[in-house]
């Protein structure tokens, strides 16, 4: 009896040192943070795969299926309207789930088996395109729902001051894996374009890349660290109460214009596909080169508008990147030829990098920690409807015009002439977040330029080696009270001196 007590204490006394060693050999959470943001970079990384392999060439599986024109403009916006609209239920998943952790990680891996469905839908035949957008809706709506969770998530791992830096560096990763991906993607469909069986088969090859590649986005995202979170009803911002208040902050007033310029966007951007594949007759390898080319400029330019944002402002980088983005469009009217489009994409996304990097972090600028998966999810439900719309009329622009000889010509027009419209409107309005180095809007662009050629083009494509660091200067910050003071009362919270009386 003594022996089996004694045992016991023996027992108890290891399992208690056990507990106390590995409790020293965890990591705080500031530790935890950047192992986390390793962990991101590859989620980043797994899932720019997924998109190069998979989500590019949606579209182009809508043409071999003899998508008309309207299906192509339905498959190009309702998924990512009705998975625009579905982001309303986040908060109410979040608090279900009791974790953004646990809800990003369900939703990742349901977005990645949605592709088995996707590629069968070969075998239902005359209602193979319908069934194509209904199970793209799906598979919208999983990576949509999740979105505000992820981006709220983020937010808490990554600083205010490195905030452009960190994500130009992650997107250089994403770019480079997504831009390699569309290669492969398109090698391998144009080696099985022997006949139609071949084609598809070509198709479901990249599509199951695809889902691989999600599902090893998935296995990243489970590893990393979730910050403690409490959702506060109270500083949640109802989208009747943006929609009615939001045209009197700083916040709000972005919303509006990157809604209305992607109103703009999606107008023309469901066309580029069957114009390049049926218009202009290009085959598997110089669509995807074309499109590539875009991808490979945006790798190259992210990280150094990402450095340009934290030390010049984010307002300061999209008015430059805005100025140029109605005339993206207008280039395709003047040659079809290849080399050309190869120069226009260069452009676009040399401009795109800019305007995408600069849009997101001036979201962040201006949001909480504990709005900011309210304020994600309302910016996504009023974009996806502009988008929805924007197509819907792109589609009936392209099916009612015989100006051009190709229709989707005139898309281009209208689309560039509203992207323009939004920047007249909404850029004067626009307000910096935070105070920051003064530089002209034309030395920032000659200095972005200048940048990427003495050291983008030589820096990035080695993706595993930093760029050079460029040299940030102290910013005092401004000490105002945040847009959600001006409308629903004071909020609660920690670290509000950085945001202002109020993307993409």
């Amino acid at each position: 009896m003594q022996k089996s007590t004694i045992k016991k204490n023996n027992l108890k006394a290891s399992i208690k040192n056990i507990s106390q060693i590995s409790s020293a050999m965890e990591l705080n959470p500031e530790e935890q943070k950047k192992k986390s943001l390793k962990y991101s970079i590859i989620d980043g990384s797994f899932y720019s795969m997924m998109v190069g392999f998979g989500e590019s060439f949606l579209a182009a599986f809508a043409v071999f299926l003899k998508a008309t024109n309207v299906q192509i403009g339905v498959l190009g916006s309702l998924p990512i309207t009705l998975g625009s609209i579905s982001q309303a239920l986040s908060t109410r998943l979040i608090s279900i789930f009791k974790s953004r952790k646990k809800m990003v990680l369900l939703c990742s891996i349901l977005q990645a088996l949605m592709y088995i469905p996707i590629a069968l839908v070969y075998f239902f035949g005359t209602f193979s395109v319908t069934i194509l957008i209904a199970f793209v809706c799906i598979y919208w709506a999983l990576g949509a729902i999740a979105a505000p969770a992820w981006n709220s998530w983020m937010g808490d791992l990554v600083e205010q001051k490195t905030r452009g830096a960190y994500f130009g560096r992650r997107n250089k990763f994403m770019g480079f894996l997504s831009f390699t991906a569309l290669l492969a993607a398109g090698y391998i469909l144009q080696r099985f374009s022997v006949n139609p069986a071949m084609e598809y088969i070509g198709f479901s090859v990249i599509f199951m890349l695809a889902m691989g590649s999600r599902l090893m986005s998935a296995y990243f995202v489970s590893r990393k660290y979730e910050p403690p979170y409490t959702q506060i009803p109270e500083s949640e911002e109802s989208f009747i109460k943006f929609m009615k208040y939001g045209r009197l902050t700083n916040y709000g007033t972005l919303i509006f214009f990157l809604c209305m310029t992607n109103f703009g966007v999606y107008i023309s951007a469901p066309f580029f596909t069957p114009y390049m594949l049926t218009d202009l007759g290009f085959s598997y390898n110089f669509f995807t080169i074309v499109t590539a080319t875009a991808v490979f400029m945006k790798f190259i330019m992210m990280p150094i508008w990402g450095n340009f944002s934290d030390i010049y402002g984010t307002k300061k980088v999209l008015t430059v990147t805005s100025f140029f983005v109605p005339i993206v469009p207008l280039l395709w009217l003047f040659s079809g030829n290849i080399w050309y489009l190869i120069l226009v994409q260069l452009i676009s996304g040399f401009i795109w990098a800019g305007f995408e990097i600069s849009a997101i972090n001036f979201i962040y600028d201006t949001t909480t920690p504990y709005n900011r998966v309210s304020c994600f999810a309302n910016y996504n439900i009023l974009n996806g409807i502009a988008i929805f719309l924007g197509a819907t009329l792109g589609g009936y622009l392209v099916r009612h015009n015989q100006i051009f000889w190709s229709p989707y010509l005139f898309v281009f027009i209208v689309s560039g002439i509203v992207r323009a419209i939004a920047f007249v409107i909404y850029m004067p309005k626009l307000k910096e977040a935070h105070l920051v180095n003064e530089i002209s809007h034309r030395k920032l662009l000659l200095k972005a330029v200048t940048t990427m050629t003495t050291q983008g083009l030589i820096y990035a494509p080695v993706v595993f080696r930093k760029m050079p660091k460029i040299p940030k200067f102290k910013m005092n910050k401004l000490n105002l009270k945040p847009h959600f003071d001006l409308i629903f009362g004071k909020i609660r919270h920690k670290n509000i001196g950085n945001n202002v009386a109020t993307k993409k």
